[in-house]
């Protein structure tokens, strides 16, 4: 019996390690050698000449959060739902990315899958989304995605 309270005492760290929720901010999703090219403060500036400005798709995705349990913050796009409740949106760094400016790069923009619905008068606002993150690459109408997370939780944002 002491024998496998002791395999056990030893594999429950890895267990818990597994678990672990990451909190990310955007930067985060660039890998760390392209960072210095990365500005993440300037949002890109809508051309009036009624001409969409394209995406740029420089940058690639860090494989090693490939699985991972995150939470980060962001803006919804809604793409599948009713008035009630949204199950498959984008999660964009800033307030209007993919509609009214130019897409941010695919490694800045997430296309969340939310299965049990997300509640619509919850999105409006800048919220933080918690699930599995995956690096797959997604091309929709809107734009090109670099990351698709399984969502399970949405909490309010506090930036404190």
């Amino acid at each position: 019996m002491k024998k496998w309270i002791l395999i056990f005492a030893c594999w429950l760290p890895m267990f818990s390690q597994a678990t672990e929720l990451l909190t990310l901010d955007w930067i985060d999703l660039v890998p760390e050698k392209e960072r210095a090219q990365f500005n993440q403060q300037q949002m890109p500036v809508m051309s009036h000449d009624g001409d969409a400005s394209p995406q740029s798709v420089l940058g690639s995705v860090r494989e090693e959060l490939n699985g991972s349990q995150v939470k980060i913050p962001g803006f919804v796009i809604p793409l599948e739902g009713n008035e009630n409740t949204l199950t498959e949106f984008l999660l964009v760094p800033y307030f209007g990315a993919c509609i009214h400016v130019p897409p941010p790069p695919p490694n800045q923009i997430i296309y969340v899958k939310f299965p049990q619905g997300a509640p619509v008068q919850e999105l409006w606002d800048v919220v933080y989304l918690i699930g599995t993150l995956k690096t797959q690459s997604i091309n929709h109408e809107l734009a090109q995605v670099g990351y698709m997370l399984e969502g399970t939780r949405i909490e309010a944002y506090d930036d404190m």
